[in-house]
């Protein structure tokens, strides 16, 4: 289908951006500032939920932080440790629509919600970023109950390249013997830091937002050196074992050089025997999930995903 005509609209009237390259935390700095303002426009609230805190997490050379979204009835609830897009180079937990995915996936689905500050390029490259994200995940099941959630239910969640994080935690998970990941919900995924998608060059010409150029400056400053494009914690569509991942669903937009990132990962696990189910966002576009005061498309998508986490925990379907 064609390009949703509201979604079109706000995009005609956004400015142009670009990246400064010689000043990242300037352009960390300055989406951050707009984020409340512009998800005020384009976004509904958060809900309440019962307590929100901020604890550090020891990683290696230091510490991150991270934000616990806890529901409002009591526990014990199950667990969701969620990551945040950016292009490995800016966003984190401050970010007005990650406290918003917080709120919702909290105060809509019942869990107790984990939102991870992993270390940003190019300051930190990979595997860093999810070197921390899996610190952050072991701390949230060794002090799930400080938090009334159980250490026994846990999922991931992840928009963009936290998806592409949260898929290689996922993985790490698996292969080191760690918590038992029973779902990952991946939103507009960064899965093949190759660029081999075939909807990378289809979307990626800068008709719409996230061009090729844009998305080549970001892995370019993810990675340490090009071959890392191949390790399976880069790029999980590239593992030879796909069998190791948890079940899975995964978003898409229509309008996104990373469409087939998503679909292709979701071929990929079904063929392995994983469960693996793909929605696509019709008339969307990269980050227009988000856009829920402003689609209806966008609501519905946020309330698919409370939707799935709801129905794959079965004490809060009892509760519904």
């Amino acid at each position: 289908m064609p390009l949703l005509p509201t979604l079109q609209a706000a995009l005609s009237a956004l400015p142009s951006t670009s990246i400064d390259l010689n000043d990242i935390p300037g352009v960390r700095s300055e989406a951050l500032a707009a984020s409340a303002g512009f998800a005020a426009m384009v976004a509904q609230a958060g809900p309440e939920v019962g307590a929100v805190t901020t604890a550090q997490v020891e990683v290696a050379d230091g510490t991150i932080d991270v934000r616990i979204y806890q529901p409002m009835a009591p526990g014990p609830h199950p667990l969701h440790i969620y990551f945040h897009g950016g292009g490995w180079i800016a966003g984190g937990i401050e970010d007005a629509f990650t406290d918003i995915v917080g709120r919702e996936r909290a105060g809509l689905a019942g869990y107790v919600t984990v939102t991870v500050d992993y270390r940003l390029a190019p300051e930190v490259t990979f595997p860093v970023p999810v070197d921390d994200s899996y610190a952050a995940l072991l701390w949230a099941v060794e002090h799930a109950a400080e938090f009334d959630a159980d250490p026994d239910r846990v999922t991931l969640g992840g928009g963009s390249a936290g998806a592409n994080i949260a898929a290689a935690v996922a993985l790490r998970a698996s292969n080191e013997g760690g918590p038992v990941i029973s779902l990952q919900i991946l939103e507009v995924p960064a899965l093949d830091l190759t660029c081999s998608s075939d909807s990378f060059t289809r979307y990626g010409g800068g008709d719409y937002p996230l061009s090729e150029k844009e998305i080549r400056t970001y892995i370019g400053l993810y990675l340490a050196q090009p071959l890392d494009a191949l390790n399976e914690f880069a790029s999980p569509l590239l593992t030879e074992d796909p069998a190791r991942f948890p079940p899975t669903h995964v978003f898409s937009s229509e309008f996104d050089p990373l469409q087939d990132d998503g679909r292709r990962f979701v071929e990929l696990l079904s063929a392995a025997g994983v469960e693996a189910t793909f929605t696509l966002g019709e008339g969307q576009v990269h980050g227009s999930s988000g856009f829920t005061k402003l689609l209806p498309e966008s609501a519905t998508w946020r309330d698919e995903i409370i939707a799935l986490l709801r129905k794959h925990d079965p004490r809060l379907t009892e509760t519904a």
